[in-house]
């Protein structure tokens, strides 16, 4: 008889960066759990620490080191403990982090995590042993576990990894990889793994999650859109958003599937990094900023309710006031719901570090500061659009007042509302009273079962 796992180990695991690392946190969790390893808190009460890192910001590694030396008087105190430094600044820059830092024990890529056990297993506590992320990521999906646990009514699910687009800023198609779409028929058995433990939205992610192209149930390729319809037939899943998209590939059985699709979220991320067509063609986005509004319109034409939230890079290599100049006419154009901006970082091995016409740090300040107050006016006003109507509300949490919970709207906005503990994993309809910038509120529709509730 073998002995059953040990109960009082305890994982803490730090992640940064994007949904991906998220989800790729949530299925380590899920591997190390039959080994006998329960969350931990904090990093004081765990046998194995595992940071989890994102290579795509300025000074991802400045921050990992920061962490590794905070991390090493607990290790030093406590004999047993194994740190593990697992995503894509382990894949960029691995045999650096095990010169640097004596006391990480296993240094793994994003593509190779599943194999976590199978170095804890191991009796030497080999210090130089790393992992390279250079396995088939097939062997990875096919050896994490099937279930999962669900710890909420929204639940990330990756069904595509890497990328082949080569954007000249990117470190993601070197440590994440080629493009890898998962087979169709895996995708939907965690889907409704994750709907009867009481998930009702699904958020698929992949590093281009619109270039999904896996096998689908009878042999031939299927397209996100297919897999979208598939996934809305699936009872107790009743909505569906996906992330992050690229525009080259938001084909015309997607737009028709956001028309079709009342599952599929009215809320869509489609980053266009600039307006400039200078820029875009010195990114190698694929596509002029006139294409991109074009795209624009289609979808609302498909979805007239459609938001949108997109991505924005500032101070590229090369660009000019006027490059920039029309990066503000495209978002004051679209009319953003959210976005994201950020300042020009070089990141190492990508091609725009080595491009002329570096921008001035001071330049990029400025511009970012001007790019922001347009978009965070836009969100504004977005929410404000919002007062007086009715949203149904998946709600997720409790508030940080009594008798306070909080759900997200179908455009991803916070809503506060008092009422019941019951209405945690439902989804309700709420009149919206009040708006701001981040977040809205409002009160349960007085016909509703869980207003009734509340009375």
């Amino acid at each position: 008889m073998t002995d059953a796992p040990r109960p009082d180990k305890r994982v803490f695991i730090k992640t940064w960066g994007c949904q991906m690392n998220v989800y790729d946190s949530e299925r380590m969790a899920d591997i190390l759990r039959p080994l006998g390893y329960a969350l931990a808190e904090t990093a004081e009460e765990a046998d194995l620490l595992v940071l989890n890192t994102c290579h795509i910001r300025e000074k991802a590694s400045e921050k990992l080191y920061s962490d590794l030396g905070r991390l090493r008087p607990l290790k030093a105190h406590k004999p047993g403990v194994r740190i593990a430094v697992t995503g894509c600044v382990a894949q960029a820059e691995g045999e650096e982090i095990m010169r640097r830092a004596p006391s990480v024990d296993f240094v793994i890529g994003p593509q190779s995590y599943h194999r976590l056990p199978e170095l804890l297993a191991r009796d030497a506590r080999s210090k130089g042993e790393r992992l390279l992320a250079d396995f088939a990521p097939e062997e990875k999906f096919d050896r994490l576990p099937a279930a999962r646990a669900a710890s909420g009514p929204s639940a990330f699910l990756t069904i595509q990894e890497g990328c082949d687009k080569f954007c000249t800023f990117c470190v993601v198609p070197y440590t994440r990889g080629a493009e890898f779409s998962r087979p169709t028929a895996d995708i939907l058995a965690e889907a409704r793994n994750l709907a009867d433990g009481g998930v009702r939205e699904v958020v698929l992610l992949g590093q281009n999650v619109n270039a999904y192209n896996g096998i689908g149930a009878n042999g031939t390729p299927s397209c996100l859109a297919d897999l979208a319809y598939a996934l809305a037939d699936i009872p107790g899943l009743d909505r569906i958003r996906y992330t992050t998209s690229h525009p080259k590939d938001m084909d015309a059985a997607l737009i028709r599937a956001h028309a079709d699709l009342p599952e599929l979220m009215p809320y869509l991320h489609l980053p266009v990094q600039s307006g400039s067509d200078k820029i875009l063609k010195a990114m190698n986005r694929g596509h002029t900023a006139q294409a991109y509004l074009d795209l624009v319109v289609e979808l609302r034409q498909a979805r007239p309710d459609l938001a949108l939230s997109g991505d924005f890079i500032v101070g590229f290599p090369g660009e000019t006031e006027t490059d920039f100049e029309c990066t503000l006419a495209l978002v004051r154009t679209v009319g953003y719901a959210s976005a994201f901006s950020f300042k020009y970082s070089k990141r190492p091995g990508t091609p725009a570090t080595a491009m002329a016409g570096q921008v001035e740090e001071g330049v990029k300040e400025e511009r970012l500061a001007r790019l922001n107050a347009l978009l965070e006016e836009q969100q504004t006003q977005f929410n404000q659009t919002m007062a007086g109507k009715t949203l149904p509300v998946l709600f997720e949490r409790l508030g940080r007042k009594p008798g306070q919970v909080v759900g997200r709207s179908p455009y991803l906005q916070p809503v506060w509302v008092d009422g019941p503990v019951s209405l945690l994993g439902t989804i309700a309809d709420v009149c919206i009273l009040g708006a701001a910038r981040g977040s809205l509120t409002g009160q349960l529709r007085p016909t509703s079962a869980a207003a009734e509730a509340v009375a």
